[in-house]
């Protein structure tokens, strides 16, 4: 074949034809295509992927060059396969995908999403189309998705930001950030959540933007308009979740991203650790000032000392030489041990644990191969990549010896990954990412996640039928699904126990309810008015933990003196008085995607001013804790939700819809309790399994309407409850100016061991004259002097009722 010369045109420099790298928009939609629940849109250039998820979600793909990412995520393991109903519906100005709860809509004229509810209401619209720009450097796109932002919208979410709760005007990253002895508005810190929930005009949606790159937000703050997301890689993939009620976006939310595992009881016990208890004597030592101080506690904790040069996996001979020994001691006395595990592995090839990891290839290389290598505590480090499955077996089976010696819950640190001196892992580290391949700059926020995942599947299949308890400083959104968390290193100071009340609110809102602060400050020293007053708020925590750096004085509950050590030990024993009331707000998380912690705004969404409340919460949803973070407060101002409330201490009814004052000497808080409330009461314990419980006491509020309330009972510490060997009790109590009545109901398998309840009620507005409980007359009732009136009855009970 001849071709004429004169067709080639040759430039003397090529790249004068490369335009340059700018941000690109999406432009005018001009077809739409529909694959099952999956409907495509494009410009002629760029690809537009919305999928129907459930009624209430609804998923956002982009494409720059309609050339989608294999669909994989850490944070949705997979998507509910629920059959809903919805059309594909156009017209001149949009194309619009619609379920009976959400419509989305598709502008014709610039490609604007927007999303409105099914009266017609638009909760969410783009202020810009969807726009990317060009990585030279390590290819793929920045991804951008800008909002528009209502007047009087609030936000709230993306995990345990260390700033005000209602993100309005704020400007933040998720990038896991090892942060010691962070500040107020520090920014970031140690996980990466990127979920938000808005609330404009009385409805709420979420945003999930599931993206592990480092990612960023602006929520009004550089320009009062608009709300932006974007990441600096990866897809422009997001979540619209619609609610209309906060407690439905973070219900819906929990559908993708999952719900904790049912922890052990004994984790939800006061837990006690520092950096660190040893030698093996100091840790029997505050193991026996518990006892001897009649301070219950369940948890002690090894911090990175108690191994052999810290080295992960070993003992140090000197401190521990009989560790089989003092776990079975610790054990006998009621103590469950939890020990630390970081990922640098020592390099040394004497060491069993990195002479097998560098045969299998399981530590992390860099972009040119060579092992990725850095300085943590034992010194120079190679690291394991917990984003390859097969590294994930490798490390979770790492965990028999510790499980052998009786090691029953473990601690993972240092994980965001934190490196000396360079911070984090350089980013051209490799990763395998589940067969995905990708870089550190896209594995980086799912590290920590992915280790403390194969330290729960590790120890859950070496535990047999027990269920482990994992705590993880590091996480992406999901990470729930393996792990408690606490908020890492904080500091001994008022504003820090202001900061945690909020990170704790938060948390909970953004998907990781069981959770906590390390009580008492981290590093600096706190006096023993702001050690009580955290015991009080941990008291309410999630997760109880009292924790402190080394070079500080120490903090046990009992360590400064009276009037401290009686108050410390009257709350942590009204922590294991509640701890049935606690397991069941547990169980309405893992089985319905209800938060522990439930700040005000999500009770009352409507009111403005609630969105600025950050200092009070509800404790499932029948406790209201307002904890006290000023020194030398002898009383302060609590706002009370809309019905009826008793104070916990005093049982005066207060009218709620309004704030109230309230005397907070040192030893009490402000609590209240919703009326028509039961609440649950176990005997006091030192540790949660001390003495089977002979009976269960119900702290019943009467209340004028009718209340529902809940009880879960099960085995607490074994997977038989998904074989449903759990029982729900649901109880029903009302009144009128004569009467009151407790209805109970039960469902499930489970049997409990105790035959009877202790019945107290509260608030009664008139004198009994007869108690009938399934048609039997109760004769034996003690009136107290505060008016409340007690007497026993058996857990079976159907109906009670109290008539004038």
């Amino acid at each position: 074949m001849i071709v004429d010369d004169e067709e080639f045109h040759h430039l003397n420099n090529p790249a004068d034809g490369i335009k340059p790298i700018v941000k690109k928009y999406l432009g005018v939609p001009n077809h739409a295509e529909q694959k099952g629940n999956k409907f495509f849109f494009t410009d002629g250039d760029a690809s537009v992927e919305v999928t129907i998820v459930t009624k209430e979600i609804i998923r956002i793909r982009l494409a720059p060059h309609s050339v989608f990412l294999d669909e994989f995520s850490y944070a949705v393991s997979e998507l509910p396969t629920k059959a809903v109903a919805f059309n594909l519906s156009e017209t001149d100005l949009e194309f619009k995908v619609s379920t009976e709860a959400v419509n989305c809509h598709i502008r014709k004229q610039d490609f604007f999403i927007s999303f409105s509810d099914n009266n017609g209401v638009i909760t969410s619209s783009d202020a810009t189309p969807m726009h990317w720009e060009e990585n030279v450097k390590f290819g793929g796109y920045y991804v951008f998705c800008t909002k528009t932002c209502a007047p009087e919208e609030s936000f709230f979410g993306l995990g345990d930001k260390a700033t005000e709760f209602n993100l309005r005007g704020k400007r933040l990253k998720n990038w896991n950030t090892d942060a010691y002895s962070y500040g107020w508005n520090q920014d970031p810190l140690y996980r990466s959540i990127p979920f938000y929930i808005s609330v404009n005009e009385g409805i709420a949606h979420g945003i999930f933007f599931d993206n592990t790159f480092k990612a960023h937000f602006d929520f009004g703050g550089e320009d009062q308009t608009k709300t932006s997301f974007w990441a600096d890689g990866g897809e422009l993939q997001y979540y619209y979740i619609h609610g209309p009620h906060m407690m439905d976006v973070v219900k819906n939310y929990h559908i993708l991203t999952g719900t904790h595992p049912m922890p052990p009881l004994w984790a939800l016990g006061y837990h006690q650790c520092r950096w660190s208890y040893y030698p093996e004597n100091k840790v029997r030592v505050i193991a026996n000032g518990f006892r001897q101080n009649k301070i219950p506690c369940d948890g002690i904790y090894l911090d990175i000392d108690y191994m052999d040069g810290y080295r992960c996996f070993t003992w140090n001979p000197k401190y521990f030489p009989n560790p089989r020994k003092m776990i079975e001691d610790l054990a006998a006395n009621g103590f469950k041990t939890v020990v630390i595990i970081d990922p640098g592995i020592r390099v040394d090839d004497n060491y069993s644990v990195f002479k097998e990891g560098k045969e299998k290839r399981y530590f992390c290389r860099r972009s040119d191969d060579y092992f990725m290598e850095g300085h943590v505590w034992p010194g120079r480090c190679q690291f394991p990549d917990f984003t390859n499955p097969e590294v994930r077996t490798w490390w979770g089976g790492l965990f028999d010896e510790l499980v052998d010696l009786g090691v029953a819950g473990v601690w993972n640190d240092m994980n965001e990954p934190a490196v000396f001196g360079s911070g984090t892992f350089p980013d051209d580290v490799r990763h395998q990412y589940d067969g995905f391949r990708g870089s550190h700059r896209k594995a980086h926020n799912v590290y920590g996640m992915q280790m403390v995942r194969a330290t729960y599947e590790g120890l859950r299949k070496q535990m047999k039928n027990k269920r482990p308890f994992t705590i993880t400083r590091a996480g992406y959104a999901g990470v729930q699904r393996y792990s408690s968390v606490w908020t890492g290193d904080n500091v001994a100071s008022w504003e820090h126990l202001k900061i945690g009340n909020v990170q704790l609110q938060r948390l909970s809102v953004s998907g990781i309810s069981f959770c906590g602060t390390d009580i008492g400050g981290f590093s600096g020293e706190p006096d023993g008015e702001l050690f009580t007053r955290w015991i009080q708020m941990g008291t309410f925590s999630p997760f109880m933990r009292a924790h402190s750096a080394g070079d500080t004085k120490e903090r046990e509950p009992w360590s400064f003196g009276e009037p401290f050590t009686t108050i410390n030990r009257k709350f942590i024993e009204l922590r294991y008085r509640l701890l049935p009331y606690l397991y069941s707000a547990f169980w309405e998380h893992h089985r319905y995607g209800f938060p522990i912690l439930r700040p005000i705004v999500m009770h009352e969404q409507e009111t403005v001013a609630n969105h600025f409340r950050q200092d009070e919460f509800t404790y499932g949803d029948k406790i209201l804790i307002c904890p006290v973070l000023e020194p030398g407060k002898t009383s302060r101002m609590v706002y009370l939700p809309k019905g009826k409330w008793y104070h916990f201490w005093s049982l005066e009814m207060v009218e709620g819809g309004q704030e109230v004052h309230v005397a907070t000497p040192l030893d009490t808080m402000p609590i209240f309790v919703k009326a028509g409330s039961v609440i649950p009461e176990y005997p006091v314990m030192q540790y949660t399994s001390e003495k089977p419980i002979e009976e269960v006491k119900l702290n019943i509020y009467y209340s004028d309407y009718e209340v529902n309330s809940f009880l879960f009972e099960d085995y607490g510490e074994t997977f038989a409850y998904e074989q449903d060997i759990y029982l729900e009790k649901k109880f029903i109590v009302n009144g009128t100016a004569k009467t009151m009545s407790i209805k109970q109901s039960m469902e499930g398998l489970y049997t409990p061991r105790y035959e009877g309840y202790h019945i107290k009620i509260n608030g009664l507005p008139f004198k009994p004259s007869k108690i009938i409980a399934d048609g039997k007359e109760i004769k034996e009732v003690s009136v107290n002097p505060d008016k409340t009136y007690e007497f026993k009855f058996s857990k079976n009970f159907k109906q009670i009722e109290i008539l004038k």
